[in-house]
């Protein structure tokens, strides 16, 4: 099939969205489909290093792009709106069989204007819970998430499938639709590269970092930023009285190295900054606990990675959370409510796991062993199963 991916982020930002694109991207042209991305042009203009994802890398139809001031991160750039371009003209020649937005905003758009112009269904992946970042909005976020709800059940309505990460969000989704379409709507995570985890070198921290050699070492890794709850973790930690790897990068960055250097976690928290992927997974790997308090994600696709690395992963329950860890097995769940006292029973979480060597082994031995539930072929074959079942 002929495949259309659409996007409103692209490599070298490194996100959710970015690395499931360029993992499905790469996944359908390994299997012999022609897959083009229609995403906004990097700050430099070269094709995007690769992050790890298997398969050959995809042809871009590069939309203008430009920076957003303030809110949005390096490396982060939005496509101009604009109705035609070089890169849309391209994109029609194409003549796709498959219409694949990323986004349903400015590209989510563009891919429905195309998906009409070609015949082609259109197939939206829902990333995001816009409603989670209307902090940054100030005062516009009451009348911004009214406005962005009432957006995507319009956009929705255009769509022929709808693909959800995880089963929260799907059931979620389900409920918003207006008309008797739930069948629309399917659950598909990002795959996981299983066999490139397994075959990661894994780095030590305790040798970088000074920490005692038989140091327990829980490691975090996203974004560091409000909606990503990265400051619980440190609460956590701080009860457990265990030793820290933050990996990655962002605005709560500061904020976090403040809390690090109080007495109670002085000297056991370590932050990496941002990291190309197969560093971050490796020093992942490293690593003894993984501890994650997000609960604005539609996946935590981190989380299937860490189990992938062989780590148990304690979680704070949240949407798609349940998804990957399955509690008692290979990781922890802890309840989100009441949210006083969250921190304090991740870290209470934290410190059994630690202190329990053969629980613990016994679940890093589960998280490996069966972490091809996540891999990339089956959720591939997913993807190819809906594809043929909209194409006539």
């Amino acid at each position: 099939m002929r495949v259309l991916l659409t996007s409103e982020s692209s490599l070298p930002y490194l996100s959710g969205v970015t690395v499931s694109v360029d993992t499905q991207a790469r996944a359908l042209g390994a299997r012999g489909h022609e897959v083009l991305v229609l995403a906004p042009r990097p700050v430099d203009g070269s094709v995007p290093e690769p992050v790890g994802s298997p398969g050959p890398a995809p042809r871009y139809a590069w939309l203008p792009s430009y920076q957003l001031p303030v809110v949005a991160p390096p490396a982060y750039r939005m496509p101009i709106p604009m109705p035609w371009t070089d890169a849309m003209a391209d994109a029609a020649r194409f003549a796709p069989e498959i219409v694949h937005a990323h986004s349903p905003f400015v590209t989510g758009l563009m891919a429905r204007r195309l998906a009409r112009a070609a015949g082609a269904p259109l197939v939206f992946t829902h990333h995001t819970r816009f409603a989670d970042y209307g902090h940054y909005l100030g005062p516009l976020a009451g009348p911004g998430a009214a406005l962005t709800d009432a957006y995507l059940r319009a956009f929705w309505g255009a769509c022929a499938a709808i693909v959800a990460p995880s089963t929260d969000l799907a059931e979620e989704i389900r409920g918003r639709l207006r008309d008797d379409r739930p069948s629309c709507v399917h659950v598909i995570p990002t795959g996981v590269d299983v066999a490139g985890i397994r075959g990661l070198a894994r780095r030590d921290p305790r040798s970088v970092t000074g920490w005692p050699t038989d140091a327990i070492v829980v490691a975090s890794l996203g974004r560091l930023a409000p909606e990503k709850s990265p400051m619980d973790v440190l609460d956590a930690v701080a009860v457990a009285g265990l030793h820290l790897l933050v990996i990655g990068g962002g605005p709560s960055e500061a904020e976090l190295r403040a809390r690090a250097e109080r007495p109670d976690l002085a000297g056991r928290v370590a932050f990496t900054g941002a990291l190309l992927r197969p560093e971050a997974l490796a020093t992942v790997a490293g690593a003894d606990l993984f501890a994650f308090a997000s609960r604005t994600e539609t996946q935590g696709l981190v989380l299937a990675e860490a189990l992938a690395c062989g780590l148990p992963a304690v979680a704070v329950d949240g949407p798609g959370v349940r998804d990957s860890v399955r509690d008692g097995v290979d990781g922890v769940v802890v309840p989100a409510q009441p949210a006083e006292g969250r921190a304090a029973r991740l870290g209470t979480a934290l410190a059994a796991l630690a202190g329990d060597a053969g629980r613990r082994a016994a679940m890093a031995a589960r998280a490996r062993d069966d972490a091809d539930r996540f891999s990339i072929d089956r959720r591939t074959d997913e993807t190819e199963a809906l594809y043929r079942s909209l194409v006539v």
